[in-house]
């Protein structure tokens, strides 16, 4: 009883510095993740402050007498600094190596997969990504999206700037970005149309939508725009409105304060980076079109998207379009890569795992609303096709939920 007196006393004792800019979107969910886990598990004394990329470091580090630190390490001089206060630190950025910091950060591969695929499906054949070159964010969401694309059969065009910057933090690469605002737009405009294009962020998706709004392109009829973020004020203020890849930052904070509490208490770091995988996508207007050039297609690909959870049958979504079944079927496998059938099947599981993940609806229930009808064919085909049962399907939504690590 006396050990576990002492156990809970350090731990409520633990002092801790958060270093994350709270102007953004992405900050603030941090922010929510790591008080979720001061709630429901320690009194941790927070120290924390209004801070900014470009600001100094707060005045009262420099003498803090505490026990760890959660930080978005931007710079080499930001990380020395924290080293030099010997306590146990995680970084939430990952600009900087060579520190020792273990790294907690979104997926930048299943980013930018989401996104490539979020435009393959709305039957793009040309594609573009515009980032910040040098940002290695940035590199890296393009290397993957080009990735994906080249896995589908389609080739990428990546804007790069006249020269080349060299910045230390990533607000600075966003600033220089615009000093090359008439070369970004001839970019736009030499562009092959209709095209889909993955910015980096929300800040370089409004860059691309602003440019649009001056040069005539329409969005998104002839650029269609997402972005990476989903900062809900640079995606609303954006015209049209921004759609973009939602990251899960509530659960990279709430890993992180697990993670930094139990190398306080003596743990060792994690052998390699982890990587959280984002939750979806918010699509807006700035996606919101069908990339066909076969007109009748996109007639039919309209009418399953609009009628997906209807018992409609393909002869049926031939009809609309004028053509014979067997002609419409041909046609949207050589364009889409899939059956129709294969496409309503696909549109009903997707809104089958959001029901999953967002109601505590039972199986019936969603059956109902999707076009399965039944509970029993609903579990069989989504079994069939993830290779796990829609009960466990929600488990695991559920626990990603709450985040990757579990105190002992």
């Amino acid at each position: 009883m006396k050990l576990l007196r002492e156990r809970i006393f350090r731990k409520r004792g633990r002092r801790v510095a958060l270093l994350i800019e709270s102007s953004r979107a992405y900050g603030r969910g941090l922010f929510l993740g790591i008080a979720k886990f001061v709630r429901e598990h320690h009194e941790w004394s927070v120290q924390s402050e209004e801070w900014k990329w470009t600001d100094s470091f707060p005045g009262w580090l420099k003498n803090w007498d505490g026990d760890g630190v959660i930080a978005r390490v931007e710079t080499t001089e930001m990380a020395a600094f924290i080293k030099r206060l010997k306590v146990p630190a995680v970084d939430l950025r990952g600009s900087v190596s060579g520190f020792g910091f273990p790294l907690i950060d979104t997926d930048d591969q299943k980013v930018a997969y989401l996104a490539a695929e979020h435009l393959i499906n709305r039957g793009f054949r040309q594609y573009a990504f515009c980032g910040f070159l040098g940002a290695n964010y940035s590199d890296k969401r393009s290397r993957w999206f080009q990735e994906r694309l080249a896995q589908s059969g389609f080739q990428c065009h990546a804007y790069r700037p006249p020269t080349r910057t060299m910045a230390a933090q990533t607000i600075e690469y966003e600033k220089k970005g615009l000093l090359f605002q008439e070369d970004l737009g001839r970019w736009l405009v030499s562009l092959p149309k209709p095209v889909g294009v993955m910015a980096c962020n929300d800040i370089r998706g409004q860059h691309v939508l602003n440019l649009c709004r001056q040069l005539g392109l329409a969005v998104p009829e002839e650029v269609a725009v997402i972005g990476m973020d989903n900062d809900e004020i640079l995606c609303e203020l954006s015209d049209p409105p921004l759609s973009s890849v939602v990251p899960d930052t509530f659960r990279i904070g709430y890993d992180a304060a697990v993670l930094l509490e139990r190398m306080m208490a003596g743990g060792k770091p994690p052998a390699k980076s982890i990587h959280i995988p984002p939750r979806g996508i918010v699509t807006r207007r700035s996606t919101e079109v069908l990339a066909l050039d076969d007109r009748q297609l996109a007639v039919g690909l309209r009418f399953i998207r609009d009628h997906a959870f209807d018992p409609i049958t393909i002869k049926e979504v031939a009809k609309v379009t004028g053509l014979c079944r067997r002609v419409f079927e041909r046609r949207f496998v050589a364009q889409m890569g899939r059956s129709p059938k294969a496409e309503v099947l696909r549109l009903r599981l997707e809104r089958v795992k959001q029901l999953l993940t967002d109601t505590d609806w039972n199986l019936a229930q969603i059956a109902e609303r999707t076009g399965f009808n039944y509970a029993e064919y609903l579990h069989t085909v989504f079994t069939q096709k993830t290779g796990i049962t829609p009960g466990q399907y929600r488990k695991q939504a559920e626990l990603s939920s709450r985040g990757r690590f579990r105190l002992e």
